[in-house]
């Protein structure tokens, strides 16, 4: 069995690999393009929230005091009335997307020092390129596309743009896979 030493620049490379298919998907395709809208009355609606003490974090509305009262007949009229929905606040300032792509490159790291845990303890070295492929590629799927599909289950994401990150997971784990194979230690 390989050490997870010896796996360093299939860790590096396939997260490099990753973040560069990222990069195109996000940048030169309009595959993303549509999946957040603006909302209507937009500085109406920003100058209320501006009006309230809201810390960053996350925020759903209308937020029942607790699971017992989510079903009680006050709360029902609220959700019926509507608007229902998840709110994220971020901190009063521009987007850091230098500090975003920072936190995506380690997030990548991560998924590929899992994949390489996983598959130095159950493949020799030596293993054949299809068996390191499947098992890489399995395993960094599992890190890149499961998760996403929690926000359509819970917050109501819409289905169709959590099959979109869920194809990016795809491509993710296939190149993750194929990084993996070209450099798995040989016997």
């Amino acid at each position: 069995m390989p050490q997870l030493i010896d796996l360093w620049l299939a860790i590096l490379l396939s997260g490099v690999g990753v973040f560069v298919v990222s990069s195109i998907i996000h940048m030169a395709t309009p595959m993303h393009k549509g999946d957040c809208g603006k909302v209507p009355g937009e500085d109406a609606l920003l100058d209320a929230l501006r009006g309230q003490p809201m810390l960053p974090g996350q925020y759903m509305f209308p937020a029942p005091p607790s699971m017992k009262e989510m079903c009680s007949p006050e709360m029902v009229a609220k959700y019926e009335r509507g608007p229902v929905g998840w709110l994220t606040v971020l901190p009063n300032r521009v987007p850091s997307l230098g500090k975003s792509l920072g936190l995506w490159f380690l997030y990548t790291l991560l998924v590929g020092l899992l994949t390489a845990y996983v598959a130095s303890t159950t493949l020799p070295r030596g293993a054949d390129g299809t068996l390191v492929f499947r098992v890489t590629g399995t395993v960094a799927l599992a890190g890149y596309a499961i998760g996403v599909v929690n926000d359509s289950i819970w917050k109501g994401v819409r289905w169709g743009i959590t099959l979109k990150f869920v194809v990016d997971g795809l491509l993710y784990a296939l190149t993750t896979g194929a990084v993996f194979m070209a450099l798995w230690p040989t016997a």
